[in-house]
């Protein structure tokens, strides 16, 4: 028969026995909260982080961007990368060239014209997106546009800033034109196409995809609109670039080579797959129009990312010839005072291996 005594003493031993064993563990579970802990620091320790900047705000264009950080595809090339909105290409270089932003997304001419102001600055493009420029007249047919030489006279609208605008003198030098051939109306880009579909104005500059998708949406009948995309009437400027800060070039070039190979793998994949990419675009921005913006991915992949240079040089790259012709012509339009060195505002060292940016054949 158990006494009180006997039960404690009993009970005293069984706790004896079992947590004996307790406490041999009990170095091992510290040693795997130390593995745990310090593995994905160490880890951490490895990547290299990337603040990257687009020129605007989250659209159709956007995909390939977002598609390599969600797919992991930077984190595969050892990158930590974050992606904010931007204000317009001229705000993208001055994020980058202050150092506020690794690297960002913007118009090569807006970085010639920021590297003939800031001649020290040795701010580069590393990947060039936009083969071409996006910008285009969209004119009403009703207005008596059908040709650039129908422009003589007219009212076209933009905001002082647009590409278009400001690359209107190389427009109406390939053309036969004179620069002031039109008046212009300067106006809020939020309401420019709204200006043109009340018929406000006779005409206006923006980027291709974007302005005839805001003009379908004021209701315009696209019969009615005549579009003179600058590539297709003599233009040579380059458009979109993916580039780089003095810090990441002196310090970090091999981060620059990597995001642009975890980038251009997404572009390749974007291309193939429209309807996916733009799938992460809707993730980052559940507000979006899908459709809209598949529309928008489209129109940007088939005018100016898939071209006959792109076809035969292969994706983000540059022909040298090329690239000192449009950058005499940025100078000439934007009346810049110096002319910068094409070699040095574009580093071909920068792109992944050739076979790695072939157009894909759809």
């Amino acid at each position: 028969m158990f006494t009180a005594s006997s039960l404690s003493l009993y009970s005293g031993r069984l706790s004896a026995s079992l947590s004996t064993p307790l406490r041999a563990l009990r170095p091992l579970a510290a040693a795997a909260l130390t593995i745990a802990l310090t593995v994905p620091a160490a880890l951490a320790q490895g990547m290299t982080n990337i603040n990257f900047t687009l020129d605007w705000r989250i659209e159709g264009p956007s995909a390939p961007f977002l598609m390599a950080l969600e797919r992991g595809y930077f984190e595969e090339e050892g990158l930590r990368v974050s992606i904010d909105s931007g204000n317009g290409s001229a705000g993208a270089v001055t994020r980058v060239a202050t150092g506020a932003y690794d690297m960002g997304f913007a118009d090569f001419n807006a970085l010639v014209e920021h590297v003939a102001a800031n001649p020290d600055d040795s701010l580069q493009a590393v990947y060039m997106v936009y083969n071409s420029i996006p910008a285009a007249v969209f004119a009403a047919k009703s207005s008596g546009i059908e040709t650039p030489a129908d422009l003589v006279g007219k009212t076209l609208g933009s905001p002082v800033f647009d590409g278009g605008r400001k690359a209107w003198p190389s427009f109406a030098a390939a053309n036969g034109l004179e620069v002031d051939a039109v008046s212009w109306e300067s106006v809020d880009p939020a309401i420019r196409e709204t200006l043109m579909a009340q018929g406000r104005l006779d005409g206006i500059t923006g980027f291709y995809f974007t302005s005839l998708l805001n003009l379908e949406a004021r209701g315009m009948d696209m019969d009615d609109v005549t579009v003179m995309l600058y590539a297709d009437f003599g233009v040579p400027l380059y458009g979109n670039a993916i580039i780089a800060s003095n810090g990441m070039m002196r310090d970090n070039p091999d981060a620059v080579a990597a995001f642009n190979r975890a980038f251009n793998r997404a572009l390749v994949e974007t291309i193939e797959d429209p309807a996916t990419a733009i799938t992460y675009v809707k993730q980052r921005d559940g507000l979006i129009d899908e459709e809209l913006e598949l529309r928008r991915l489209n129109l940007a992949l088939e005018s100016v990312v898939i071209t006959d240079d792109t076809r035969r040089d292969g994706l983000g790259s540059v022909t040298m010839e090329r690239l000192e012709t449009a950058i005499d012509e940025a100078v000439s339009s934007f009346g810049l005072s110096m002319t910068p060195v094409a070699a040095e505002l574009f580093n071909m060292d920068m792109l992944p291996e050739r076979a790695s940016r072939e157009v894909p054949a759809l």
